[in-house]
């Protein structure tokens, strides 16, 4: 990310690659993210929470949010993986659908504590979560079953891998946030996959034999 190509242009609202499968996955997934955080915290100081709307003025936020707000910063589509055909055979009969959407999510750890140097040993544990962990399945990860909208979760696996956005893009980052910038960590987390169960259109399967089309 050069600074002919800002982060505002390029990243806000991006990349993956280990698919979670569902239909609405992002708050899912911040929710299983913000449930590992803070079963490394004591008294789950991670909240679910938009920071720019977070007054930074009373110390310990507003609207209940914790003392480490996670907000999503920006979606992308994952391009290499936009044209993959989306199709399948069941007996005789192909059926199709419109091609899968692969999304990359960067995500914002905002401290928001009491004191500066509270914030900064937040900064540090969320560092020291990840570098344990980066890959996320149903298997190795524990949340939440039976918290609405967490039932449609069922096999999955992403990435989290920190992210260093430059000094230009952290400073329009934080200007489009609202100007006040908290000790904060950017993650990028790959790749998401979203699909509608609705079927395009359906035909006979082709079979090539001899060098012939054949339809069955």
């Amino acid at each position: 990310m050069g600074i002919d190509q800002p982060f505002h242009s390029k990243y806000l609202a991006t990349d993956f690659f280990s698919c979670v499968k569902s239909t609405t996955m992002i708050f899912e997934v911040l929710q299983v993210i913000k449930e590992e955080v803070n079963g490394y915290f004591e008294g789950n100081p991670v909240s679910l929470d938009n920071i720019a709307t977070i007054d930074s003025d009373t110390g310990d936020g507003n609207n209940g949010a914790g003392d480490i707000i996670l907000s999503l910063l920006n979606m992308q589509e994952e391009v290499t993986l936009k044209n993959v055909p989306n199709s399948y055979i069941n007996g005789t009969k192909v059926t199709y659908k419109n091609p899968k959407i692969y999304l990359n999510l960067y995500i914002l750890f905002s401290a928001n504590s009491n004191t500066y140097e509270e914030s900064l040993k937040s900064i540090s544990k969320i560092i020291e979560f990840f570098q344990a962990k980066k890959v996320f399945t149903q298997d190795n990860t524990s949340y939440d079953r039976d918290l609405e909208g967490m039932e449609k979760l069922k096999n999955f696996k992403f990435n989290v891998d920190f992210f260093t956005p430059s000094f230009e893009e952290l400073n329009y980052i934080w200007g489009t946030l609202g100007g006040k910038q908290y000790p904060s960590l950017i993650y990028k987390v790959s790749v998401l996959e979203i699909e509608r169960n609705v079927t395009a259109k359906e035909g006979p399967v082709i079979i090539e034999v001899n060098n012939i089309l054949k339809r069955n």
